[in-house]
């Protein structure tokens, strides 16, 4: 149920009543307009949390790629966590995870056609982007991460929440996981629950909607992560061409992963498993030696039939180690994850999102476009992932 997997260490309180001094007085100064926010004509949507790390950022993201990419020249700028590279970064096809960072660098393996760059400092990032440097108009720019970053005023801003950490229960760090006091959420055009078990209860609507307390102006959506087919790291030869979920019914599952939280989907894999195995490394950990050792002796202890399943977040990483066993190059899969909207919400986000777009945009197919939010695959056909966009845009 929501808010299972929040802990409070009631002994670090009183470092969280100091930081929350700092948070609310930076806070402050840009309310005042003392720190100023910068607005732009190019619309701007940015997707983040006041919370570290675990909400499920890059699939909302690539939802809203999805979304938009086919008819406006798409940019997507982020902090490019973790990179090793500085400033400013145009994506290019010979680009790596290592100057980029690994969540852009996702994105621009799957979507190689839009406008990928990476820069701290996200004003001028979306300077650089406007004025030409991706070498094309920018119809529309995606932030990142950015909920926090408030030099920049995004034409909507979007806050996840975890169904399993609801920020009103959670508390500041360090005795919590919050960045930012629970009132920040009130910046937020539109809030997400994400995470949500697929049959959320009616019952479990309602009581989030009124502890989340939202005013008038801001929309409260609910999400759930939808798995597609299991896709192979390598292409190797092996005994098992798994596919399907249905097909881990006799397996024993190593899942690793190295994300923020991964409970959510041990929880949705264990129906579909003999059994399930968590290796769990920390947020964007990139494999040492030793990793890939722990990794080996662990998949080599497991009873057969056995096979390995990570996230696309870390199969980015995991492709550029060394040493990791041919039994574990012969049984790893990758399980994409695609964003779904409960309680039949789809066409409402879609329509908020496509409309603000048209209005601010200078692109005059969706200027041109009529009024159908709908997604093309709105009716489900076997195991295959919803594809999120719309049509006559």
């Amino acid at each position: 149920m929501e808010g299972d997997l929040i802990y409070i260490n009631k002994k670090l309180r009183p470092l969280s009543w100091l930081y929350g001094l700092g948070v609310g007085f930076r806070n402050m100064l840009f309310e005042a307009g003392i720190l100023k926010s910068q607005t732009y004509a190019t619309p701007v949507i940015s997707v983040g949390n006041i919370t570290v790390g675990g909400t499920g950022k890059t699939p909302h993201v690539e939802y809203l790629i999805r979304l938009l990419k086919d008819k406006t020249n798409l940019a997507v700028l982020s902090r490019g966590y973790k990179r090793k590279s500085r400033g400013f970064l145009l994506a290019d096809n010979d680009s790596t995870m290592y100057d980029i960072g690994d969540e852009p660098f996702q994105i621009k393996q799957k979507f190689p056609d839009i406008t990928v760059a990476v820069d701290k400092k996200r004003t001028r990032g979306i300077s650089r982007l406007i004025n030409g440097e991706a070498g094309k108009d920018i119809d529309v720019i995606l932030l990142d991460d950015a909920f926090q970053h408030r030099y920049v005023r995004a034409g909507i801003s979007i806050l996840l929440v975890d169904y399993h950490r609801l920020i009103i229960y959670d508390e500041l760090l360090p005795s919590g996981r919050l960045r930012e006091p629970v009132g920040s959420k009130d910046r937020a055009d539109i809030v997400i629950v994400t995470k949500c078990p697929p049959d959320i209860k009616p019952m479990d609507y309602r009581v989030i909607t009124k502890a989340m307390a939202l005013y008038p102006y801001q929309q409260l959506y609910f999400s759930t992560h939808e798995y597609g087919n299991l896709e192979r790291l390598e292409n190797l030869d092996n005994l098992d061409h798994l596919e399907r979920l249905e097909d881990l019914a006799d397996k024993h599952v190593l899942l690793l992963t190295g994300i923020a939280s991964p409970e959510q989907m041990r929880l949705d894999l264990e129906p579909y498993a003999k059994d399930i195995h968590p290796l769990a490394f920390a947020d964007h950990h990139h494999f040492k030696e030793k990793d890939i050792q722990q990794i080996n002796d662990t998949f080599g202890s497991l009873p057969s039939p056995k096979c390995i399943i990570t996230t696309e977040k870390d199969a980015v990483r995991l492709r550029t180690v060394e040493g990791l066993s041919d039994e574990v190059q012969q049984h790893l899969y990758v399980l994409p994850i695609r964003i779904k909207l409960l309680l039949d919400q789809e066409e409402s986000f879609n329509k908020h999102i496509i409309d603000y777009v048209r209005k601010n945009s200078r692109n005059s197919i969706l200027a041109k476009g009529k009024d159908d939010y709908k997604s093309k695959d709105s009716d489900h056909t076997g195991d295959r992932p919803r594809t999120i966009s719309f049509r006559n845009y």
